[in-house]
């Protein structure tokens, strides 16, 4: 009897939950209003318990399982080959279309680590298999080879296209990457696996430029550039050098860095010029890059009219890029893009000039290059064409022999009469100097272009002078050292006044800054030239030019012009 008590209140326990239950059903509504709370808890509760069954359980031991059984396939298909109970060759296509099954299936996986360990799985498929088909059992040719590679990496691209799946491209790429490099190394076949990695290098620069964040470029690049320098060291190296590699012929040669030189170059060209784009360190340095690789392709393995050949072309590319930069990148935001490109259009036409043409007409068009550079940077107010006209009158200077006829006139033996080249270059130097204007208070760098313009034409002058004293000198006596060292203090301390007095008169600050700096060449030149090698009358002559040369420069750079 003293258990009715608990049994009864079980009893409405039960009576009260069916009612409830029946009052559920026939209001359904005020059923659903009257949970909310306990629904948003469970529904908290299942989501914070579902996040660490992915990691824990649900999603990461899977995944790991299933790539482990990917393995596993991949070397029972090895088993099967090494049996030789099927064909080799059977067994190769089944490999290889076993490994870009898995690449698919990674394209289709809708979370991250699952998509990144399928394209792993397919990499570690695909790298050992062909490894071995290529080297071991010699089922595939190194251009079969090459050409699976290739399909790989397409395959991947197109897979990965869609999604933006860069785990997938990247490890595709890395793969492709690692296994032709092994493999043009390994095989001594270098050709095959330089046209996987310029199509890789290809399909890079296209997804940049569709702003895809499947960009794998700076790996793929450094590795096309590294596969072409090591051919052309090679094949360039002495015969018995590369004997162990097979012959390949001229254009074979020379196609894979003009290639990658024309890949990054329409690079560059769609981005800056086209889509105005702000061209970024690492395409300025791998077209330079490319550049560089092409041209020595081509003067290493075309001795004959490579270096014309690259001339030419570096000329026309100078008259490209000067276009490019100063018409269509006239924009301040366009301000590095004109930049690089002025900086190229200057360094190919210093090499299309030095190269496809004789030395007296290289000397000539540098020299008239520096003259019109100048011109239109004075008009235009481009100090960069000013800076590009006083590399090319110093590059004029060296072609002609201006530099060292100069050298040789002030500190060694006299060379004699001046060459043809060294006079037009000499005039080109005056005529760039007295384009330049000169103003008050500019920049450094506007400083800079006048003193250097100015000091080679001043070293013309003062060569030419001394030259042609010593001719005069020679007409009544047989000169010697002392008479050559006299002469020299002589010219340099009427060029340091001169340079003085014409600073002052013509408010032109650089002479008088060269004047003085003539000062110190006179103190060097008098330790180290006639105090050694000058008679006693001779030294003390030179040092008494000296010394008025001192006390009047000061005031001839103090004078004013009168007005």
């Amino acid at each position: 009897m003293n258990d009715l008590p608990g049994a009864f209140d079980q009893l409405a326990e039960r009576v009260e939950a069916l009612e409830r239950r029946v009052d559920a059903l026939e209001h359904p509504f005020a059923a659903a209003r009257s949970l909310p709370a306990l629904e948003a808890s469970a529904a908290q509760t299942a989501q914070a318990v579902e996040t660490p069954s992915f990691v824990l359980a649900g999603g990461v031991f899977p995944v790991l399982g299933k790539a482990m059984l990917g393995i596993a396939g991949a070397y029972l298909l090895r088993a099967v080959t090494e049996s030789g109970s099927l064909p080799r060759l059977a067994v190769a296509v089944i490999a290889i279309a076993y490994a870009i099954l898995w690449l698919v299936g990674a394209a289709r996986a809708s979370e991250w680590f699952a998509s990144t360990a399928y394209a792993c799985t397919s990499a570690l498929i695909l790298a050992p298999m062909l490894w071995e088909l290529t080297l071991r059992f010699r089922v595939l040719p190194a251009a079969a080879a090459a050409g699976v590679l290739a399909l790989f990496v397409c395959a991947a691209s197109a897979l990965s296209w869609k999604r933006n799946l860069a785990s997938v491209f990247w490890v595709a790429n890395v793969t492709a990457v690692l296994v032709a490099l092994a493999l043009s190394i390994a095989t001594h076949e270098m050709a095959p696996f330089l046209a996987v990695l310029l199509l890789m290098v290809a399909i890079c620069e296209f997804a940049a430029a569709r702003n895809r964040e499947l960009n794998v470029r700076t790996l793929v690049a450094p590795a096309a550039d590294l596969a072409v320098w090591a051919l052309i060291y090679i094949y360039s190296s002495p015969p018995a050098a590369h004997e162990n590699y097979p012959s390949v012929g001229t254009a074979t040669l020379l196609a894979p860095g003009l290639a990658l030189f024309l890949i990054f170059g329409v690079s560059v060209a769609l981005k800056t010029a086209v889509k105005r784009g702000k061209i970024t360190v690492f395409e300025t340095a791998q077209t330079m890059i490319a550049f560089l690789l092409a041209a020595s392709g081509l003067l290493y393995f075309e001795p004959r009219w490579g270096a014309t050949a690259l001339g030419v072309l570096c000329l026309a590319l100078c008259a490209a890029s000067y276009a490019t930069a100063f018409v269509l990148f006239g924009r301040i935001s366009e301000q590095r893009n004109r930049q690089v490109f002025a900086a190229w259009s200057a360094t190919l036409f210093l090499a299309g000039s030095l190269l496809s043409l004789p030395p007296f007409l290289a000397a000539a068009s540098l020299g008239v290059a520096a003259i019109v550079a100048t011109v239109l940077g004075v008009r235009l107010s481009r100090p960069t064409l000013e800076f590009h006209g006083l590399v090319y009158l110093l590059a004029a200077a060296a072609a002609s022999g201006l530099l060292e006829y100069g050298f040789r006139a002030l500190a060694g033996t006299l060379a004699g009469a001046p060459s043809p080249g060294v006079l037009l270059v000499s005039a080109c130097a005056f005529f760039c100097y007295a384009v330049g204007k000169s103003r008050q208070a500019e920049s450094g760098q506007r400083q800079f272009l006048h003193i250097a313009s100015a000091s080679v034409a001043l070293c013309t002058a003062v060569a030419l002078l001394v030259e042609g004293l010593m001719s005069v000198t020679a007409l009544g006596v047989n000169p010697g050292a002392p008479h050559l060292a006299f002469i020299r203090t002589l010219v340099l301390c009427a060029a340091a006044l001169a340079l003085a007095y014409s600073g002052a008169h013509w408010r032109r600050m650089e002479l008088t800054r060269i004047g003085y700096a003539t000062l110190v060449l006179v103190v060097l030149k008098l330790v180290l030239e006639d105090l050694r090698h000058g008679h006693l009358e001779f030294i003390a002559a030179s040092i008494f030019l000296f010394a008025i040369t001192l006390i009047a420069l000061p005031r001839l750079a103090r004078m004013r012009p009168r007005v």
